[in-house]
């Protein structure tokens, strides 16, 4: 059985919160596309806020994607500090009673998160939003899992999914946000929220696979 201990493991999230900063010019290069241009600045922004909340604290990882929601939820503007705080709380609450975090752990607090999103935002898949990068990736992680693949080589197929999810934004016209008022021009660009989601889902299933155990 391949897991990771939850209790002091805080640096899976504060290699997310990393990964949002360095990809900060680039994700403020993709909105600048069809919206504001101001994606990366934002998320950078509340990112950073909270990892000043997590670091020199002796956190689990729990508890400190929980810091990062709330600081998200209660100190970013915008649409993505709501929806990105309704997601990583839901993360947490699945996660915050789990000593030894198993591959079904994660597919549980990652399909909460996508519900809580989804009653949230109102969107579906293919309206050109983070959602078509979890859908896919959540599809390919369980489907490893049910195959009775590895929890790190489930984690491989969940980075694959949210690439390609994220990639397909791209042929989709915008049904929700800024860039619906596009219409067909929103057609040919990347969401820059389905490409934050993927950079952050994709770094988290790097992080888990670096501190895995097994027993």
């Amino acid at each position: 059985m391949e897991y990771i201990v939850n209790a002091r493991n805080s640096d899976i999230v504060l290699q997310i919160i990393q990964a949002i900063h360095e990809k900060s010019q680039y994700l403020s290069e993709i909105d600048g596309a069809t919206g504001d241009g101001d994606h990366g600045v934002n998320m950078d922004k509340g990112f950073s806020l909270a990892k000043e909340r997590i670091v020199g604290n002796d956190l689990s990882f729990s508890d400190a994607i929980k810091i990062l929601g709330r600081t998200l939820l209660m100190d970013i503007g915008g649409s993505m500090g709501p929806i990105y705080g309704t997601i990583f709380n839901e993360i947490w609450k699945s996660l915050k009673d789990v000593e030894k975090i198993q591959d079904t752990n994660v597919l549980t607090a990652l399909n909460n998160g996508l519900m809580a999103l989804i009653d949230l935002a109102g969107a579906k898949p293919g309206d050109k939003t983070l959602i078509d990068t979890m859908v896919p990736a959540i599809q390919t992680f369980a489907s490893a899992i049910e195959s009775g693949n590895s929890f790190s080589k489930s984690l491989d197929e969940l980075s694959r999914g949210a690439e390609e999810g994220k990639a397909n934004t791209k042929n989709m016209m915008a049904k929700i946000g800024r860039a619906a008022r596009l219409q067909e021009r929103s057609i040919g660009f990347l969401d820059a929220g389905a490409t934050s989601c993927c950079i952050i889902l994709q770094t988290m299933a790097s992080a888990i696979k670096g501190c895995m155990q097994s027993e």
